[in-house]
């Protein structure tokens, strides 16, 4: 079988990606795995270099907090801040400890160095405010939004002034309480106040559309922008929390839903200035539907990507990222029989595969699912190899 696959399989680099695509798309996906693993970020970073300087993508967006990304964006446009305190206060669940993430956001900011601003690359975090085991407070972003529209409409037109906004918000720690995760009543989200919240959240959203010639004309690009990344993160929130109160069996199906409904918003939303790169998981960004063991059962629910793929059709692209061993997790040599195995055979280290001819070459042969002994990683799934736009295999991925 590895020899009727080498035909198939082309040396890792990004001319050899865009020849799988029929065209440039506006959103290109590359996924991962599991996370935290220096080898994949290193080779995200080789990549996305590439598409920059070759194909002209202006945007890198990755799985991390999207209000704490806006830090991250000012450094590498405009050299706001340090490095140090960006990658400390710039991104989510730990990736700014990870090298090559300081890497990234460092060529980022060499690159811009003496470029027009019409050319310089950005820098997005497109997930919700959100970590395992907690959602942040809405207050960041329903306060912000308030504040950019006390400045620029009627007061007369906002739903409650800042006093009211603050007193229905309450203590943050209500919000970030982590035993809210594991326990719905320990959520504050279907309170009265968030339930007030709800309402007057949607009101100043539909006041932002409402107005937006004037607060275009009024306000810079950016701001008008930013406006809409605080009231999308708001509303999401506030859906977030919403469900974290509920006792319904469909509670973290929905939970994960949303998180990936506010990553799919925000995808669209930086699709809408221009064309961009996005890193994350594999199962946030493929086009069926993801499924996930929790520990209160099997969930599934539409990703991010097969959100942005339904409106996006053509436009969006995903690249997953499929690997052989992390012997460091437990993760050994895979079964010959597997979609991982018959990769493995091939003698080189890195590949960039034609993914839906791969799922035509095994079509008679049903490979099996790769179990894995460790939950932080996601074996490929066989079965969704024609969804795929192109395949990465990394053969072996040593103890960083």
């Amino acid at each position: 079988m590895a020899t009727d696959i080498g035909d198939i399989t082309h040396t890792v680099e990004a001319a050899a990606l865009m020849r799988l695509l029929p065209a440039r798309p506006r959103l290109l996906a590359l996924g991962e795995p599991t996370h935290g693993e220096e080898t994949l970020l290193d080779l995200r970073n080789e990549v996305f270099r590439q598409l920059v300087e070759q194909e002209g993508y202006r945007t890198i967006a990755i799985e991390s907090d999207c209000l704490m990304g806006l830090a991250v964006n000012a450094y590498v446009t405009s050299g706001t801040g340090t490095l140090d305190e960006v990658m400390e206060h710039g991104f989510s669940h730990g990736w700014g400890a990870h090298a090559a993430n300081r890497d990234l956001v460092r060529w980022m900011r060499d690159y811009n160095d003496g470029r027009p601003a019409s050319d310089r690359l950005h820098f997005a975090g497109f997930d919700g405010p959100l970590e395992i085991t907690a959602a942040a407070s809405p207050r960041r972003a329903l306060t912000a939004l308030h504040d950019y529209l006390s400045a620029h409409v009627d007061a007369a037109l906002l739903p409650c002034t800042a006093h009211t906004l603050d007193r229905l918000l309450g203590a943050d720690d209500r919000w970030t309480n982590p035993a809210g995760m594991m326990d719905p009543a320990q959520s504050v989200g279907q309170s009265a106040e968030a339930g007030e919240l709800r309402l007057i959240a949607g009101d100043l959203v539909a006041l932002l559309d409402e107005h937006t010639p004037h607060l275009m004309a009024a306000a810079s690009p950016d701001e008008w922008d930013r406006a809409r990344l605080y009231g999308r993160t708001a509303t999401g929130l506030l859906r977030y929390h919403h469900w974290m109160a509920d006792t319904s069996p469909a509670r973290m199906t929905r939970l994960v839903s949303a998180r990936d409904q506010m990553m799919a918003h925000n995808l669209l939303a930086l699709a809408e200035r221009g064309p961009v790169l996005v890193h994350a998981h594999n199962s946030h960004l493929q086009r069926p539907k993801s499924t996930m063991q929790m520990w209160e059962g099997p969930v599934e629910w539409w990703s991010a990507g097969a959100l942005v793929s339904a409106r996006l059709r053509e436009d969006y692209a995903f690249v997953a990222t499929a690997l052989g061993t992390i012997r460091h997790h437990g993760v050994g040599t895979p079964p010959p029989d597997t979609v991982e195995g018959l990769l493995y055979a091939l003698p080189e280290d890195r590949y960039v595969i034609d993914a839906p001819r791969l799922a035509i070459a095994l079509r008679d042969t049903a490979p099996p699912h790769r179990t894995s002994p460790w939950f932080g990683y996601a074996p490929l799934d066989p079965a969704h190899l024609a969804d795929i736009d192109g395949l990465m295999f990394v053969k072996d991925i040593p103890q960083s």
